[in-house]
């Protein structure tokens, strides 16, 4: 650090955290975040395939319901870099931990609400209307959310290990798709179909509570980051922080966000898009189709730790530029598997999630890696939620549109190009920009 932050005098040093927090509550802390955050976001995902077309949209035909359902699913992301721009102001102002329970909060009231929703056939075009204002809170939330999680883990991380540290709440997301499919298949071995659409559908939702209240008491007892406290006592913050990433850091912004590009697209096409064409083009029962899912799930978590130890070991910018290659090589092979019968989709999904946690474990840290500590939340939160829209927002509803116009190849054309555009811009990066 500075010297500035070197001359906190020592009778300073007791309330600095850095001895408080544990590696075991910090990672935990990240991981618990993250994972309840993207439960919500991914039962979200689920029901976008199996109700929301029925409940939310009924008087379109299927097709023109589900493109409907994911369009209120890509407005999340939309919402994201606003979560990002607020959240971050006051996480880089007032520190990380009070941001953090907040953006948990709105995220969770969200998610919770959109349970107690009336449909369509109770209250008219409303319902829909309602439930997208829900899922932009639920954006909004999330926005906040990864960029303080990711900050938490590295801000407290040794000297080489920072890529160990940051995959853990990187984890969040295969945990979290992990209970989220869970719990849906879980629900259809206890109820039937009919059952579900009518009121189950509601339980995941509702039943997010209890994860938020393990999540509140988690975060609330860890301490303030060293660098944040650091920085206060140096007097580095700065008064409007998106200000400042917009006047010095634009290029980190544009490459950053590009840098992540093929991890949300290959991402959402592997769960969300890959869902809705096993259901309603293979006809896969919806149960297998789950499993497929969850398959993926365990595949995406095993490959994150694993991906976190080689970027320790030979860096972060080159495992991207390993894995980014993989991908674009794999996206030649999504039109063979995805229409060789239920193996290949599953080949595929397990595929598409190995790939995944290669990316992800590392794109916390590279996201974060470019801005000072006065504008790393508003930076990197900013720069991963540019990547959600230019990547995600659309990604399910585009998949979904070119498969049924132009073929499946298609669908692989546009994994390959976002793995072009990505490789461009890694190559585009110092070495200390990711």
């Amino acid at each position: 650090m500075t010297e500035a932050s070197r001359s906190v005098s020592p009778s300073s040093e007791p309330s600095a955290p850095a001895h408080v927090n544990s590696p075991a509550r910090v990672l935990t802390a990240s991981l618990v975040g993250t994972t309840i955050e993207f439960f919500d976001f991914y039962v979200y995902a689920t029901a976008a395939v199996l109700v929301f077309p029925t409940l939310f949209f009924p008087n379109s035909d299927p097709m023109t319901a589900l493109l409907a359902s994911f369009a209120t699913f890509s407005i999340a992301f939309f919402a994201r870099p606003m979560g990002a721009v607020v959240f971050g102001h006051f996480g880089d102002r007032i520190g990380r931990k009070a941001t953090l329970v907040a953006a948990l909060l709105t995220m969770g009231i969200s998610t919770v609400i959109i349970g107690l929703l009336p449909t369509y056939e109770q209250i008219g075009v409303a319902a829909p209307l309602l439930l997208a204002l829900c899922r932009f809170g639920q954006g909004f939330g999330l926005g906040g959310e990864w960029g303080g999680a990711v900050l938490l883990a590295t801000e407290n991380a040794p000297e080489g290990k920072r890529n160990w540290y940051a995959m853990f709440p990187q984890l969040g997301a295969p945990v979290g798709l992990f209970l989220s499919s869970g719990i849906f298949w879980l629900l259809l071995h206890v109820m039937s179909k009919d059952a579900l659409v009518a009121w189950g559908w509601r339980v995941p939702f509702i039943a997010s509570t209890l994860l938020i209240g393990v999540g509140l008491w988690v975060r609330f007892s860890i301490s303030e980051t060293p660098a944040f406290r650091k920085a206060m006592a140096a007097h580095e913050r700065v008064a409007v922080p998106v200000k400042e990433v917009f006047g010095k850091y634009k290029r980190s912004l544009f490459l950053g966000t590009f840098v992540a590009l093929v991890t949300f697209v290959l991402f959402y096409i592997g769960t969300a898009w890959l869902l809705s064409y096993n259901v309603k083009v293979l006809q896969i029962p919806f149960i297998d189709a789950l499993e497929i899912q969850i398959l993926g799930a365990v595949v995406f978590g095993i490959f994150i730790p694993l991906t976190a130890k080689v970027g320790d070991r030979i860096g972060r910018r080159l495992s991207l530029i390993v894995i980014t290659i993989l991908i674009a090589a794999f996206s030649f092979l999504l039109p063979v598997l995805l229409t060789a019968g239920e193996t290949g989709v599953a080949i595929f999904a397990a595929g598409s999630m190995a790939l995944m946690g290669m990316t992800y474990a590392l794109i916390g840290a590279a996201l974060a890696a470019p801005f000072p500590t006065s504008v790393r939340y508003t930076g990197a939160s900013l720069t991963f939620n540019f990547a959600g829209i230019v990547g995600a927002s659309l990604a399910p509803y585009a998949a979904t549109w070119l498969q049924t116009n132009y073929g499946m190849a298609a669908v692989g054309y546009y994994l390959g190009l976002a793995a072009v555009i990505t490789l461009v811009c890694i190559l585009a990066s110092g070495q200390e920009e990711v």
